[in-house]
């Protein structure tokens, strides 16, 4: 276990007792476990009690790792509280929703019944009824069903749920076409807006995605959406030198290089990215990361000599893959800006790169990108709009430098992961002093 944090001494006054429900956690590379284990690392800093309720690591191949394997549900203590991994019942096949969403429905129960239980054992210094209680239950979505068990648990526990959304569902599915299903829409929409209506406080990534939340919400319960950013650990991921040797594992020289980090799924228009580059061959595109949409991706470009795929590399390479690329490319289909906030677009900036976001206007990653300097924002699905973008940086090393230096200078004023973490603790504190 590599997260740290343990308080020197005695926990200081304020101290709280969090069960935490997310479906990746260290040393799974998934973007959302990277961000709670942020969080838990800097609330074990500060001096909280954390237990966490997550899946055995499995986001790499889309199923459990070889070294993780034999066990369904394992669990170890921490310095800081404990970790519970369960079994994430992962398909074979990334494309097959109605297999995910199952696994998710299994997944999520038995970690509703972990969460119920999780650290009890632990505190035989206190009575059973005190060593029950928490004093939040923090689930994150997506998965949706996350929510509901959270709210269970957090009702088994006398406590309070706070539900984090760092997409939203089911409005990211639907936007995309991958879910069509009235009843199947219908449902999750209920189920969505159940989980709202029951947790103490909704926290989204940007106030698009507020809205969002807040419209499909009477107005008595619209003070419990809060916006938390996401963050970057700007240590870990800093400035490098573009020639690395991830270049050269890819074949690829000192030519213009643009990249799309991150995972290949319905929500990313990657096929304009493609056509990009069938209308630029003199630059190199590589496409790091996997997802369901990789095998079509890979057969629309498989007569493309310049473009490469990469697969995701260790969390340790993650500033040196950043750097091969002059350009980063952050693209969603249109409509989906107001659901979803591309984390990765931090990092690319702590990196020293530009970016060119082909994303809604007037949407966070726009304003983001626009704002801090650090690049160019398109229409989304506009390949001419795409192509006119990267003729431009491409064709400019010096746009690509000052654009780099500001997105970096940007997310060094941003907000930390301590910062991130402190916010919700006082959503904790402000949710008890209400109660």
């Amino acid at each position: 276990m590599s997260v740290r944090g343990e308080p020197d001494g005695a926990a200081p006054t304020g101290a709280k007792r969090f069960v935490v429900l997310c479906p990746h956690f260290e040393p799974d590379i998934a973007p959302t476990g990277k961000v709670m284990t942020s969080l838990v690392r800097e609330w074990a800093a500060l001096g909280h009690e954390i237990h966490v309720v997550t899946s055995l690591p499995w986001y790499r191949e889309h199923r459990v790792e070889p070294a993780w394997r034999g066990h369904h549900v394992r669990r170890e203590r921490t310095p800081w509280g404990s970790v519970t991994r369960i079994n994430p019942f992962a398909s074979k096949s990334k494309a097959n929703l109605v297999a995910r969403a199952a696994a998710f429905v299994l997944f999520s129960l038995v970690a509703g019944v972990c969460a119920a239980t999780a650290g009890v054992a632990a505190r035989r210094d206190v009575g059973a009824g005190r060593s029950r209680r928490v004093d939040a239950v923090i689930a994150m979505s997506p998965p949706l069903t996350l929510g509901v068990v959270g709210w269970f648990a957090a009702l088994l526990r006398r406590s309070r749920l706070v539900f984090n959304v760092q997409d939203v569902f089911p409005d990211a599915v639907v936007k995309t076409g991958a879910v069509k299903n009235p009843i199947v829409i219908a449902l999750a929409s209920w189920l969505e807006r159940f989980t709202y209506r029951r947790s103490s406080a909704v926290v989204v990534l940007s106030e698009d995605l507020r809205r969002n939340v807040v419209a499909k919400l009477p107005e008595k319960f619209a003070g419990r959406v809060r916006v938390i950013e996401n963050f970057v650990d700007t240590a870990a991921v800093s400035p490098r030198d573009r020639m690395t040797a991830y270049r050269r594992e890819l074949g690829i020289g000192d030519e213009v290089v643009v990249m799309y980090a991150g995972n290949v799924g319905f929500s990313q228009s990657l096929g304009t990215l493609v056509d990009a580059a069938r209308r630029l061959p003199a630059v190199s595109f590589v496409v790091n990361g996997s997802g369901s949409a990789l095998a079509d991706l890979k057969s629309q470009a498989r007569e493309l000599r310049n473009v490469r795929f990469g697969d995701y590399q260790p969390e340790d390479r993650l500033a040196e893959v950043l750097a091969t690329a002059d350009i980063h490319v952050v693209p969603l289909r249109a409509g989906l800006a107001s659901v979803s906030v591309p984390s990765k677009t931090y990092s690319i900036l702590a990196a020293g790169r530009c970016v060119v976001a082909a994303v809604d206007a007037d949407t966070e990653i726009a304003r983001l990108v626009q704002g801090s300097g650090a690049g160019l924002a398109v229409a989304p699905d506009d390949v001419d709009a795409l192509v006119a973008a990267i003729t431009r940086l491409a064709g400019d090393a010096s746009l690509r430098e000052s654009m780099g230096a500001a997105g970096r200078a940007f997310v060094e004023r941003h907000g930390s992961a301590r910062d991130a973490a402190r916010a919700y603790a006082a959503l904790v504190s402000d949710s008890l002093s209400d109660s």
